[in-house]
């Protein structure tokens, strides 16, 4: 477990590295700094088999510039004592980001980790979409791990700055994120594989970086 929350500590440095925005004209000014006001984040709803009410927790960054989802209990199985549809497991956020009115935000990349245990021919899942309320559903990325394995694992999606969705300047609108696991191909009765999203230590967690620009009021 040490040794795969200091990779994922490698790769957030990484990532963080790589969220400065390409020079712009001067009439579109932007910024990879987080505004000075701290953002405060809420969960407006949650639904969803994977996410029972209690078992989310949503946590801002000091300096404003990621939140994190972290899940107790979002767990896909299937094969011996797992019921037909626990092999598909998702979870639907919305969540109330209140960011000062003179910023824009949007999210620059995700991390998704938990752990895996899939026998021979098994595979896992995750997949994740999110988008603006009032605004069309981003594209969902995924990705899949095939049995053998047995251990941590986790999931970066990232966007470049040109291709950001940003939240609308002078608007509340709620950022929905959509997540989902499955497992695949589990035929033995005898043995079980799963796919987790859930962790006991809140340092792992769902990490969802974000970007920011000046409103042209602001």
């Amino acid at each position: 477990m040490a040794a795969g929350l200091l990779a994922s500590g490698a790769l957030t440095a990484l990532f963080a590295m790589s969220l400065a925005p390409p020079s712009t004209s001067p009439d579109v000014p932007t910024t990879p700094q987080p505004p000075v006001e701290k953002i405060r984040v809420e969960v407006a709803t949650v639904n969803g088999s994977g996410c029972r009410a209690g078992t989310v927790a949503v946590a801002p960054a000091p300096d404003s510039s990621a939140f994190t989802v972290t899940y107790s209990d979002y767990l896909a199985s299937a094969g011996a004592q797992s019921a037909p549809v626990d092999f598909r497991k998702n979870c639907q956020l919305s969540l109330i980001v209140h960011a000062p009115e003179s910023h824009t935000y949007a999210i620059a990349s995700v991390d998704y980790r938990g752990y895996a245990s899939l026998h021979h021919g098994v595979s896992g899942v995750e997949k994740a979409s999110y988008y603006f309320q009032g605004s069309p559903e981003t594209e969902s990325e995924s990705h899949r791990w095939r049995g053998p394995y047995a251990d941590n694992w986790q999931a970066t999606d990232t966007k470049p700055w040109e291709d950001l969705d940003w939240a609308p300047c002078g608007a509340k609108r709620n950022l929905n994120v959509n997540t989902e696991l499955r497992v695949l191909g589990a035929t033995d009765s005898d043995k079980t594989s799963f796919m987790t999203m859930d962790s006991t230590d809140a340092k792992v967690s769902s990490v969802y970086r974000l970007a920011w620009k000046p409103c042209s009021n602001g």
